[in-house]
């Protein structure tokens, strides 16, 4: 049946690159892939904090069914990010206190869910990374259909199996697998220009004029 399949995940990023990138901010990372790779803003950290850094192990479910993502927590090795695509619909819960706690036991990276969790209090008290659009106390149903290892779309982000999955406080950010060594340099580069730039403004010689040339030069006037 077309789009009812479990698949094994041919590649996946090292634990080297996902080390590397656990130290950098999520914007950071954004701004060096122009700003093209995110998720709905609604996609939210529904944890206490820290960062999510990991290999996607993607699945599309129907919305309000989990039998994939039960299927999923049973194939996703040590670190492996579990990024699900439930069409974004908030009417079921996805996951909620029980799978995490599967996912804990496994050492997983983290879960993100294009849709709904529940026993929200739970995981907001605890450091286990779990990202998604918002909560429900309706539980989900377990029919299928649904896809393992597939590409997925959140957003205008579209993820690979195997691809980086990073995500702090500002959101989640998807690093193709092709591209993480060319985006880490670039993101190394611009997260030390940020904290230079920081330390000037605390000290007060940070150069200001560039705003009254941008300005300018778009045909601002001034009265």
């Amino acid at each position: 049946m077309v789009g009812f399949q479990v698949r094994q995940r041919e590649r996946a990023v090292s634990q080297q690159t996902v080390e590397k990138f656990s130290s950098l901010p999520v914007a950071n990372i954004s701004d060096m892939m122009s700003r093209l790779q995110a998720a709905s803003a609604g996609l939210r950290p529904m944890h206490q904090g820290g960062v999510m850094a990991g290999p996607a192990l993607t699945v599309r479910c129907r919305p309000g069914d989990n039998l994939m993502v039960h299927k999923a927590l049973q194939m996703a090795q040590e670190g492996d990010v579990i990024v699900v695509d439930a069409g974004g619909d908030l009417t079921n819960a996805i996951i909620g206190e029980l799978m995490v706690a599967k996912a804990i036991y496994r050492k997983l990276g983290g879960i993100v869910i294009n849709g709904a969790v529940r026993d929200s209090e739970t995981i907001a008290s605890g450091q286990f990374p779990v990202f998604a659009l918002g909560v429900t106390h309706r539980g989900p149903y377990k029919d299928g259909p649904g896809e393992i290892n597939v590409p997925i779309c959140l957003g205008s982000m579209v993820i690979e199996p195997g691809d980086l999955i990073v995500g702090d406080a500002d959101g989640v950010v998807s690093v193709p697998f092709d591209l993480t060594e060319e985006v880490y340099q670039t993101t190394v580069k611009k997260h030390a220009q940020e904290e230079e730039s920081l330390a000037m403004i605390q000290s007060g010689t940070d150069d200001t004029s560039w705003v009254d040339e941008r300005l300018k030069s778009l045909g601002c006037k001034f009265v």
